[in-house]
């Protein structure tokens, strides 16, 4: 079932570096050294350590003279089992790292104990790195041939004087299709999840061909459903695809397969509907070509009987027949499926083949869909979130991405909320952006209606599609609903939808249950609570862009109101200081990162002396220089990030119609019984007393500006969709001077608050930011009289509102929670934080919600 011709050789590849050639060849062959002409011609960093690898009696050398190199690409793969391996390992991913020096750029190997690197978003691409050490990975079956290995690096910033003409030292690196360094596998992975199709080898250019028919014999499915298992050969299937899935990586250490790979396309012809399984070198060959309604002549396939457990979709026609009890292969080989697109012009009537049936919804028809309905939706994109990650497995290595979007539609004031995890589709999910015309099909409804605020989204299936360019001639073009908003749209150009778009930032979605037993039953792990000594250990292990909801238990002690304008001001402070102390990236400083010091002991100092310079910079730096976190919750589930600016001004739920707060609104009450002081910080007795004599004290308050939604503006489309989608596997040259983040208009004015949380047992305490908003349906239950409530609903007072007794703005409401905070002091609470990891030693930890452990029904 895979796709076996012209594997690659296992061990280093034969792009290696080719030692023995090395004085030999001006012109360069692969392996060699290219040599300039010209006396005055730089000399090649890289050069120079493949030579002292050569004179050295050792694998390994510290260079004599570490210089900056420049990272252009990191690149991932799956490592086989090695030989000498006897127990199976879980999977390995390694990555190849391409690095210039100014005259040459070289592919190497990044040793996996640095692959924490990776990980975190540290050492990415763009930046200027020094290397302290490298070694040399030979092919023991090649005559000569081996790889350059980093063993030991310091990554730095950011570069903006990159060039990406410097040719390859190696010729054979820059050949195509481009293959790992080790290992049998010829491909690379996407550098952050395993569903996007990434690289040279997957193929576009499979077009449409007119095929003869007349020597051409035809079965149709249902008549293959009952005679295939007396049959050795099958004659043609002629069939429409219906759905086609995501990718499937399936790829393990010992299995050999080189491209392991598998989709489902459903398919249909008159008589039926069923799954096709396209396996291995097929899906780089035709996955891209291949779209949900063209017309297939299938050829060569084979048969077997249907795996049990899986669900197909629902059928685009229920008087089709959907057949379950067996699935069709198509393999490169065994045998070799024939494929060809038929154009639709030779389509004929009497086929009876199945046409498109799409099930478009209004966002004012999606309160009356049940749970689990599938539809199809179209509007335009008023707010993109930032890409996350998921673990697909609590302990594994594989991830899910995704992001969260709001469609508009017209019919509705509340936009439709949509959870787009990858749909294999990277060129548009990397590309989505506010104001565009947005169509994704086979969504599934969430909802729980018994939740305090209500639960309503969609979220995508295996079977999803997106849609943002090239509508026109799209089968779903022809649904009466979108016309109509094809209609709608051309009536608004300049409308609010467009106007009040917004970008990126923190959103904190799905909301948290209003109580503790309802949080409980929504959470699938096996501990429900986490210990304050684990927490640390918790946000170490989250890799870049990943995202996790932890309870704790413990007491407020101390909270503080920060302005917007002061947290971009500390944002800017911060990172200077952040950078200042970037820790060495070696064996060593991983260990120091993942276990501080305590007590003033040190970890011992067994690293190479490049890496030794570094610690004491970092050994002296507060653990809060080395991870910060950030949070801000958002406590209504239609609360749109992009209308959070006309909040202040109109005093409304963003996402409804404006009116104005009433003198008996609950808010209202509460802040008219406490704004008599406007301290901008609590603090309590309690804190005063054990603040001095804590084992740890973790500074999670700070607020980054990437987690800072920004209004968007369409002229910088390109820079403000990069800034939230996630790190490139490739340098990208900017084009001109970009613009910075901070220049950009926050779509969120209101501050935060710094939160101090001490554990039960006063040994540790944790500063986490909270993010309140106005949000007046979430109280519609409770009476906000007290700091408890306030901050377990998350309001905000908005801005401009008209009242003597109504204070002005977010300082004002610093007043009123701090002045009620007191009620707070020695109570027990369990805080729901949730946990994101921004990359670059970058963390956010937000307080979404807090219960009272005296009440957890």
């Amino acid at each position: 079932m895979s796709g076996e011709s012209g594997q690659p050789q296992a061990g280093p590849s034969r792009a290696g570096l080719d030692l023995p050639n090395l004085e030999r060849n001006r012109a360069g062959v692969p392996g060699g050294v290219i040599r300039r002409a010209g006396a005055q011609a730089p000399r090649s960093w890289i050069q120079k350590v493949l030579e002292q690898i050569i004179g050295s009696p050792r694998q390994w050398v510290t260079p004599s003279e570490v210089v900056p190199v420049f990272v252009l690409a990191v690149q991932r793969y799956l490592l086989e089992d090695e030989p000498r391996d006897t127990v199976p390992k879980p999977p390995l991913y390694c990555y190849d790292v391409t690095i210039s020096d100014g005259v040459y750029r070289e592919k190497c190997y990044l040793d996996p104990s640095l692959n924490f690197l990776v990980h975190q978003n540290i050492l990415k691409v763009g930046i200027e790195m020094r290397i302290c050490r490298v070694s040399c990975l030979y092919n023991e079956k090649r005559l000569g041939q081996g790889i350059l290995c980093i063993d030991n690096v310091r990554c730095g910033d950011t570069s903006d004087a990159i060039s990406v003409e410097t040719p390859f030292r190696n010729r054979a690196h820059g050949e195509k299709p481009e293959r790992p360094l080790r290992g049998g596998k010829s491909h690379y992975l996407a550098l952050w999840n395993n569903e996007d199709p990434y690289g040279d080898i997957w193929l576009t250019d499979k077009q449409p061909e007119e095929h003869n028919f007349s020597d051409t014999k035809i079965i149709s499915l249902s008549r293959l459903e009952m005679t295939w298992a007396n049959r050795r050969s099958f004659p043609a299937l002629l069939v429409r695809i219906l759905h086609k899935s995501k990718l499937r990586y399936y790829g393990k250490p010992d299995k050999k397969m080189i491209e392991p790979y598998q989709t489902f396309l459903e398919v249909a012809d008159s008589s039926g509907t069923v799954s096709v399984i396209m396996w291995n070198a097929l899906c780089p060959e035709w996955y891209k070509s291949l779209r949900v309604g063209l017309v297939l002549l299938l050829q060569d396939y084979s048969v077997k009987k249907s795996y049990p457990f899986r669900m197909q979709p629902i059928p685009v026609d229920p008087e089709i027949k959907l057949i379950s009890t067996m699935e069709i292969c198509l393999n490169l080989r065994d045998p070799p499926t024939n494929i060809i697109i038929i154009p639709e012009k030779q389509v004929k009537p009497e086929w009876r083949l199945p046409r498109l049936n799409h099930r478009f919804i209004t966002r004012s028809e999606l309160d009356d869909m049940p749970i689990n309905h599938i539809c199809d939706v179209i509007g335009i994109l008023v707010f993109v979130g930032r890409v996350q990650r998921s673990k697909k497995k609590e302990n594994g290595e594989d991830f899910w991405s995704y992001r969260w979007i709001h469609i508009a539609d017209g019919t509705s004031e509340l936009p439709f909320i949509v959870e787009l995890f990858s749909t294999s589709q990277p060129e548009v999910f990397e590309n989505i952006s506010p104001t565009t015309y947005f169509a994704c099909t086979q969504l599934r409804v969430v909802r729980n209606d018994a939740q305090v605020p209500k639960l309503l989204y969609l979220t995508t299936t295996n079977e999803s599609r997106v849609f943002i360019t090239g509508h026109k001639g799209q089968p779903y073009t022809y649904d009466a609903k979108v016309k109509n908003f094809i209609q709608w749209i051309k009536t608004r150009t300049d409308s609010e939808e467009v106007k009040n778009t917004v970008i990126g930032g923190y959103y904190p979605y799905p909301p948290v249950p209003e109580t503790f037993s309802k949080y409980s039953n929504s959470v699938k792990v096996g501990s429900l609570l986490t210990a304050m000594n684990e927490v640390r250990e918790v946000i170490e292990d989250l890799q870049y862009r990943e995202q996790k909801r932890i309870a704790v238990q413990g007491i407020i002690t101390v909270i503080k109101y920060v302005t917007h304008s002061r947290a971009t001001e500390n944002a800017s402070a911060s990172e200077t200081l952040r950078n200042a102390n970037q820790p060495s990236t070696s064996q060593a400083a991983r260990r120091e990162i993942q276990s501080p010091e305590r007590n003033g002991k040190r970890p011992l100092e067994d690293e190479p002396r490049c890496s030794q310079s570094f610690q004491a910079a970092t050994a002296s730096s507060s653990q809060s220089n080395k991870i910060r976190i950030v949070q801000g919750p958002c406590a209504k589930p239609v609360a749109v990030p992009q209308l959070e600016a006309s909040v202040q001004a109109k005093g409304n739920k963003p996402g409804t119609p404006s009116t104005p707060l009433r003198p008996d609104d609950p808010i209202t009450a509460f802040l008219r019984k406490a704004r008599k002081t406007t301290s901008d910080r609590w603090e309590s007795q309690l804190w005063r007393e054990k603040k001095f004599g804590l084992i740890d004290h973790l500074h999670y308050s700070h607020v980054y500006p990437e987690s800072i939604p920004r209004k968007f503006i369409s002229e910088h489309r390109k820079f403000l969709s990069e800034q939230y989608n996630s790190q490139p596997a490739k340098y990208i040259p900017p084009e001109g001077r970009p613009p910075k983040l901070d220049d950009f208009e926050s779509a969120r004015s209101l501050g935060h608050f710094e939160v101090t949380i001490l554990g039960l047992n006063h040994e540790i305490a944790i500063d986490v930011a909270f993010l309140p908003m106005y949000s007046p349906e979430d109280v519609r239950t409770s009476q906000i009289d007290t700091l408890l409530t306030c901050m377990n609903y998350s309001c905000v007072y908005p801005q401009g509102l008209t009242g003597n007794d109504q204070p002005q703005g977010p300082r004002a409401l610093a007043g009123d929670i701090i002045k009620a905070a007191s009620e707070l002091d020695r109570a027990h609470i369990i805080g729901i934080l949730d946990i994101c990891n921004l990359g670059n030693n970058k963390v956010e930890v937000y307080l979404q919600k807090i219960y009272s452990p005296k009440n957890t029904s």
